[in-house]
């Protein structure tokens, strides 16, 4: 079984970013990018503007941070909550992006070898085969690159992988 959105990913490395953030803005663009998702013609919010409202730090976003603030921004309308890899795999088959987390330093997995060490990013789609989950995501970009889609072994970073689920009770796409 496969499936993938269509979601616009965007690199936090952009000209449009504030310098100071882009190190740590992972979490802020991820947030973007599900948001442009279900707004993609009114999104209240940009990114140096989230960096803010969300918490972010240099050292990252962390998750009870990110659920919180975007609970506060975006009100009771919208679920905002972790969730296990079969329920982002059901929001992803009911066309909802996910929310999702990297992260080996408070894991307590610092010398393991991950696709990323700390890093959020949007979870657009997975497959599913005999040899395993292979989770489909857009990577956030890097210095002059921008944000491609990446598939990451589940099996490999499940260990320091954290789902949250972002989406509208009602159905905003226009």
């Amino acid at each position: 079984m496969r499936v993938q959105l269509d979601l616009e990913g965007f690199s936090q490395y952009d000209a449009s970013i504030d310098e100071n953030y882009h190190a740590s803005a992972c979490g802020p663009v991820t947030a973007w990018s599900i948001l442009r998702f279900w707004m993609p013609n009114s999104c209240p919010y940009q990114i140096n503007q989230l960096y803010g409202l969300l918490g972010g730090t240099r050292i990252g976003l962390f998750t009870w941070r990110f659920k919180r603030n975007l609970r506060k921004l975006l009100g009771p309308n919208w679920t905002i909550e972790s969730c296990t890899i079969e329920e982002a795999k059901a929001e992803l088959l009911a066309g909802h992006p996910v929310a999702c987390k990297f992260d080996r330093y408070f894991g307590l997995r610092w010398f393991s070898k991950f696709e990323f060490a700390y890093h959020w990013v949007p979870l657009i789609g997975f497959e599913e085969k005999e040899n395993g989950l292979t989770l489909i995501l857009h990577d956030n970009g890097g210095r002059n690159r921008a944000s491609q889609i990446r598939h990451v072994s589940y099996e490999e970073n499940k260990d320091i992988l954290t789902f949250v689920k972002m989406a509208p009770h009602t159905n905003l796409i226009e």
